[in-house]
């Protein structure tokens, strides 16, 4: 049997006569703060303590301990934990002696804590090797504790650690650790957070801290009646682990996120949820069969620098998608606004859809009266009204006034060029706007000029309602 509290202090004291219990309590108490409220219990405390006063209890025979009694420095620990989360392997070169090494960290947590574990060297494939997943029982034997960066204890799996299945109803499920968007009212670490995605989410590239291209997953999560919004970011996402297919409305779960307190500058001040290469997604109804899908290209826009260019297309029902194709799918030489297609994307991510030359085609076909024409999303300047998700418009138009450029420093601190002009048809008039790229294709046109817009968005602008000209917007000069 291992000894209780009542029985640690009772060895200390036996070897430090001087003390007495009160006052052993005191530096206990003591530790606590000094270390800080949350990260030790009173046994762990005492651990300390008793190492200040040159006191060991390695004679107290080995017992698992919660994954709360943990403390920094201690050996030959054995802890049982459910897993929440499993990183991919690193590899990196060690400083001093220039050697290769690895590691890996699973996060796991029971009743009364979450930690990280780190893997090392010959530990790092035993998470494959044993078919290990997020919500199984593992027992670790035989690890150490050392600081992590944030201070708090980290669990360390060296070569003569052991990890072995376990069985423990005790510990929760993962499921019931989950709360809603509506519960989200505090900062915390390795959350699970339920919601409903209810915006188009997107991938983007981004250089990350170890200077390496990786992408990112953003998306906007609400609640269920869409009064409370989240914004939620997973950094050096792994795209193979994100489904095909899936759309607004989809309900997610987001399994190890960091809730943090957003930055009022850059959305509303509400918390941010923020995931990395670990955190585990789970969508409901996202993973659906990517079809053959039939479109009508309304326009075709602009290369976007990565060897992809950007078109607007309906399909049958007139919901406008925008494209991203690669060169090697087909060029913008072979379609024009009008053309029917026939496609497989890549990936579908609310309106926005992708055809990559790996896993994607896309072959012109003969027209199909069925689908909308051009024609169905042509306006009147007097009918535009701005929508919550922007909606891209036909509009033909004479330009009424020179167009002027600016610089606008925008709220990350970039700045780039905006260009306006101010069109009119026989019901009004309407300023156009073109940001960064598009800036300088409004910039080119003239007072007198009768162009379409195809595909321009209609927002709130400094002086009303105004049009945007998008990456997948095309101007059309009428002579």
């Amino acid at each position: 049997m291992s000894l209780s509290f009542i029985d640690m202090i009772n060895v200390l004291l036996s070897q430090k006569p001087e003390l007495t219990a009160e006052a052993v309590r005191d530096l206990v108490d003591d530790k606590k703060r000094k270390v800080g409220a949350g990260y030790l219990t009173d046994q762990g405390a005492l651990f300390l303590v008793a190492a200040d006063l040159g006191i060991s209890f390695d004679s107290v025979p080995k017992t698992q301990s919660g994954l709360k009694d943990l403390y920094v420095g201690a050996k030959d620990v054995t802890v049982t934990g459910r897993i929440l989360n499993i990183y991919p392997s690193f590899q990196f070169t060690k400083k001093d002696t220039n050697e290769q090494s690895s590691t890996r960290t699973l996060v796991v947590y029971d009743k009364g804590a979450k930690v990280k574990v780190k893997l090392w060297d010959k530990q790092v494939g035993l998470p494959d090797e044993m078919g290990l997943h997020p919500g199984d029982v593992v027992k670790i034997s035989k690890a150490y504790v050392r600081a992590g960066l944030d201070g708090k204890p980290v669990v360390n799996l060296g070569s003569y650690g052991i990890i072995e299945v376990a069985q423990n109803a005790d510990i929760p499920s993962i499921d019931s650790l989950a709360i809603s968007i509506d519960d989200v009212k505090e900062t915390q670490d390795a959350a699970v957070i339920t919601g409903v995605v209810n915006a188009n989410p997107r991938i983007s590239d981004f250089v990350n801290q170890r200077g390496e291209p990786s992408k990112s997953l953003q998306l906007q999560v609400s609640n269920e009646a869409n009064t409370r919004t989240l914004r939620a970011v997973i950094w050096n996402v792994d795209e193979s682990r994100v489904p095909k297919v899936f759309r607004t409305g989809a309900k997610v779960k987001l399994v190890g996120v960091r809730v943090k307190q957003g930055n009022p500058q850059f959305g509303n001040g509400d918390f941010e949820l923020h995931g990395d290469e670990g955190t585990m997604l789970e969508f409901s109804g996202a993973n659906e069969d990517v079809d053959v899908m039939p479109l009508r290209i309304i326009s075709v826009g602009e290369e976007t620098g990565r060897g992809s260019f950007l078109c607007l297309a309906a399909d049958r029902a007139a919901r406008t998608l925008v494209l991203t194709i690669e060169n090697g799918v087909a060029s913008q030489s072979q379609l024009s606004a009008g053309t029917m297609i026939e496609c497989v994307p890549s990936r579908i991510f609310g309106n926005s859809v992708t055809l990559s030359k790996e896993d994607s085609y896309l072959r012109v076909t003969d027209d199909d009266a069925s689908f909308p024409s051009i024609g169905k999303f042509e306006v009147k300047i007097k009918d535009i009204a701005p929508t919550t998700e922007p909606m891209p418009v036909v509009i033909e138009a004479i330009v009424l006034q020179a167009p002027t450029t600016s610089d606008v420093n925008l709220k990350s601190g970039e700045t780039v060029p905006v260009t306006s002009t101010l069109l009119g048809d026989d019901t009004g008039q309407i300023r156009l706007v073109g940001w960064r790229n598009q800036s300088s294709a409004v910039n080119k046109l003239a007072v007198g000029d009768r162009v379409k817009l195809v595909g321009v968005t209609a927002g709130a602008g400094r002086d009303g309602i105004e049009l945007t000209l998008r990456p997948y917007s095309s101007i059309e000069h009428l002579g």
